[in-house]
């Protein structure tokens, strides 16, 4: 249908540019990258008012005569509609906000921003809940007419459908090309729920994909020839009717929703992005746009208007006239009037009914036919509809079919390298290690990759034009390791550059098998190692000879090294509902081939992911979840996972996280950068690193008790490094070992004597049989002595007795050992 195209005007400068109409559909507002509102009183309003409340406004959006902003300071704001005046700051975020728009009430403000987040904000009360979970700047934001759904689209390719009371994401959608900045993403994905909240409106490619509410299946699609370009905005008319969308190149395609007509078609003059698009909520059939030159123009008479009631009225005579041929019997009416006046129980006996025959027959006939008409106008709803009708004649209910609940499994982990942030940021980590630092540079004007070490005498800075498409890197003290995807023309591949090598090449490369994919790399001590999608691990020198190859029972998630072990992270199986299930190998890569763990269980918190896997400066594995909670393999019990921290509870906002970058056992540190409203840093300017606390979450820290035995049972945890030194052949110095006990004997000499004064002497006993050493006893058996506590004295004389036994032991054999190795060094 042709439509009537008022002539554009200019309202900003060129930029994204973003508009709505105030509620009664008098005036527009539209705000732009010159920090101006301006509210325009129709479009052929000469003198606009304009309002200043910034450098740059992203988004607006107008409700109970105010209109809200969303500026370059990373706030939103609230105006006055009437005169611009600034009523208060409604939430804040950590980068600007993307996209606002509101409940049906105006009550709740729901928006999107590039920190990720998605926020809901109680206007009055300023009460919020934040929503985490995309990887990238939102892009659009949709609250379901019921408030019990949310929909987001964000620039790292998703469409998620959030549950608002539990937070959590019910299902996720893919389809979107991926970016990393607002500015430069070709979609908008502006998504729209119709007015029953029946269904949710995507622009998805060429094509708006309708999905059905709850189930979220794919219902039906709408497209057009004459759509070449992606689809970026929808938006349904305030009768809910029909559905509008635009595209990159300037298209505007409308649909009648119901019967997925299309029913008008129009193009921007200069095919220029359309950057905004809104129905006048009066219903005056009027759609308003912007582009991203800073042009508005409104767009009339695009629905079916008088020759649509015409051809209307036309088809309700038809139907009048099919009705008077289908009752024209009498028979026909009798039968009608007996089924419309059958007594029932309790009715009475209907004599009334009789008399209005006449009447009853004209009621009938005319409630059904308005149901006879032609197939092609009948909607979704007509057999509903047919059914609610029908129900007011007493007939037999037929109970609706039950559908039984689906189980959707949880979507596994995708691979990512330890210490990276995404790959789609255009300034990323590619690792933060010990070792150093790998960032890449990834625009228009630049592909390449910068390695900087924390200790210049380990080698100098090394730059590295970035041709091949690296997306995953590993730093130690003798090699930087990079791989990058196959493409369609080139494998996968594997590029090393040994700088510790004495050669004039010291850089080497292998191609992957065709077909096989790396997902994650790490080098460890004179090796590296490769974990490809065909769940193969494979092993390198650092010279480039081939190594071992050995398979993996599942998919991959993650790899790290230290000296020579070798830690692989993969999926053994699904999880129960929203967890992942973990497996992990933890080999030794040593000239004896040993597998210290195979094939046992990663545990993470319920609900979260793997987001940090590596081992400490003294070798010891750490894994680090979404969650923040930091675990640490405790190797002197059963090789057991252990939680020692966790960096949530050192962040002051809710939507804070540390990102953790090493951990130390002496001194107990754990390394992490503050994310600020993020998961992941930024490059620029360069993130300090903080030292977070470890404690073990044992109950009633809060008392003395408590506390005591968690001090004693995290020193003990964190000099078990030693042990494992010594059971590998490492020389460890007597007066290391004897200062890591310190604090635990401290410990427990306190726990003892605070178990003395309340005069619990089997507890006192029982800690007297966790001290390290025969001397550490002896002096509770002073302490007990001087509290005149004589039995329990006694009792521990039999404990310093077999303590002393033990040393003498241990003594023995640790000569007998020494000797042995002298004696092999000899010979």
């Amino acid at each position: 249908m042709s439509s009537a195209k008022k002539p554009m005007r200019y309202a900003h400068c060129e930029g994204h540019v973003d508009m709505c109409y105030d509620e009664t559909g008098k005036h527009l507002l539209t705000c732009g990258c010159d920090g101006d509102i301006r509210k325009f009183e129709g479009l052929e309003d000469d003198d606009p008012v304009t309002h200043r409340v910034g450098d740059v406004v992203y988004a607006i959006a107008c409700k109970n005569e105010r209109f809200y902003t969303a500026s370059d300071d990373n706030t939103i704001r609230a105006h006055t509609l009437s005169e611009g005046d600034a009523d208060g700051i409604v939430t804040r975020f950590t980068a600007p906000a993307t996209h606002i728009t509101f409940n049906h009430s105006g009550s709740r403000l729901i928006a999107g921003a590039s920190d990720f987040t998605v926020k809901i904000v109680d206007v009055e009360s300023s009460e919020q809940c934040t929503f985490q979970g995309h990887t990238a700047p939102i892009l659009s934001v949709a609250l379901h007419p019921r408030e019990t759904y949310l929909a987001s689209s964000s620039c790292d390719g998703t469409i998620r459908i959030w549950n608002v009371s539990t937070q959590e994401v019910v299902k996720t959608l893919t389809g979107l090309p991926k970016t990393n900045d607002f500015g430069s993403t070709k979609t908008l994905c502006r998504l729209a729920w119709d007015k029953d909240g029946k269904f949710l409106a995507v622009p998805l490619g060429c094509e708006v994909q309708v999905f059905e509410t709850d189930t979220w299946e794919l219902s039906f699609s709408l497209t057009d020839d004459s759509i070449k370009e992606m689809l970026s905005i929808v938006c349904f008319t305030p009768c809910g009717s029909y559905l509008a969308a635009s595209s990159h190149d300037g298209a505007v395609v409308v649909w009648h929703f119901k019967s997925r007509r299309q029913v008008a078609l129009d193009s921007h003059e200069k095919r220029l992005t359309i950057t905004a698009l809104a129905w006048n909520p009066s219903g005056s059939n009027e759609l308003a746009f912007c582009d991203n030159h800073g042009n508005l123009a409104v767009m009339e008479n695009l629905l079916p208007g008088a020759t649509e009631k015409v051809e209307t009225s036309g088809a309700q005579e038809n139907g009048d006239q099919l009705m008077d041929d289908i009752f024209d019997d009498d028979n026909d009416d009798d039968m009608l009037l007996e089924a419309s006046n059958r007594v029932t129980p309790g009715d009475g006996d209907g004599d009334d009914a009789s008399s209005d025959d006449e009447a009853s027959i004209g009621k009938i006939k005319k409630r059904y036919s308005q149901m006879i008409q032609d197939e092609d106008s009948r909607g979704p709803d007509v057999d509903t509809k047919l059914a609610d009708e029908a129900g007011e004649i007493p007939v037999a209910a037929v109970a609706p079919p039950t559908l039984a609940p689906t189980y959707e499994p949880t979507p596994l982990q995708p691979p990512f390298q330890s210490s990276s942030t995404p790959v789609h940021l255009a300034h990323r980590f590619m690792v933060w290690n010990s070792v150093g630092i790998i960032i890449q540079y990834n625009t228009e004007e630049e592909n390449s990759i910068n390695v900087e070490f924390h200790d210049t005498a380990t080698h100098h800075a090394l730059h590295v034009v970035n041709t091949l498409g690296h997306t995953m890197a590993d730093l130690s003290s003798e090699a930087v390791l990079l791989a990058c995807p196959s493409d369609h023309d080139n494998p996968s591949m594997l590029v090393c550059v040994n700088f510790a090598s004495q050669d004039n090449h010291k850089e080497w490369s292998t191609p992957m098998p065709h077909g096989e994919d790396i997902k994650t790399i790490c080098v460890g001590d004179g090796w590296v190692a490769v974990a490809t999608d065909k769940r193969q691990v494979r092993l390198f020198t650092v010279g480039g000879v081939q190594r071992e190859i050995f398979s993996l029972p599942g998919p991959v998630v993650t790899m790290a090294a230290f000296g020579s072990q070798l830690m692989v992270v993969y999926h053994s199986g699904l999880g129960l509902p929203g967890d992942q299930c973990l497996g992990v190998h933890l080999l030794q890569m040593t000239s004896r081939r040993k597998a210290l763990i195979h094939g046992g269980q990663l545990p993470i918190s319920p609900k979260s992911t793997l987001t940090w896997l590596g081992f400490s400066a003294e070798g010891t594995p750490i894994s680090v979840d979404s969650v923040g909670v930091v675990r640490m393999l405790n190797r002197a019990f059963c090789q057991s996972w252990v939680q020692v921290a966790n960096t949530k509870t050192q962040c002051k906002g809710k939507s804070d996280h540390y990102w953790v970058v090493g951990v130390l056992e002496n001194p107990q540190q754990l390394r992490a950068v503050l994310c600020k409203g993020s998961r992941f840093p930024p490059t620029l300017p360069r993130p300090t690193v903080l030292l977070l606390p470890f404690q073990l979450p044992l109950c009633d820290l809060s008392t003395d008790k408590g506390s005591l035995e968690e001090t004693f049972w995290r020193s003990n945890l964190f000099s078990n490094h030693l042990d494992w030194w010594t059971t590998q052949g490492y020389e460890v110095d007597d007066t290391a070992k004897m200062n890591a006990t310190i604090p635990q004997q401290e410990a427990l000499m306190k726990l003892f004597a605070l178990s003395c004064r309340t005069e619990r002497e089997s507890r006192a006993v029982e800690l007297c049989r966790l001290m390290p050493t025969q001397h550490t006893v002896q002096l509770a058996i002073k302490y007990a002595s001087r509290l005149h506590l004589l039995p329990l004295a006694q009792r521990l004389n039999d404990i310093a007795r077999r303590k002393a036994e033990e040393e003498v032991a241990r003594q023995q054999e640790d000569e007998e050992e020494e000797d042995f190795r002298d004696a092999l060094d000899a010979g």
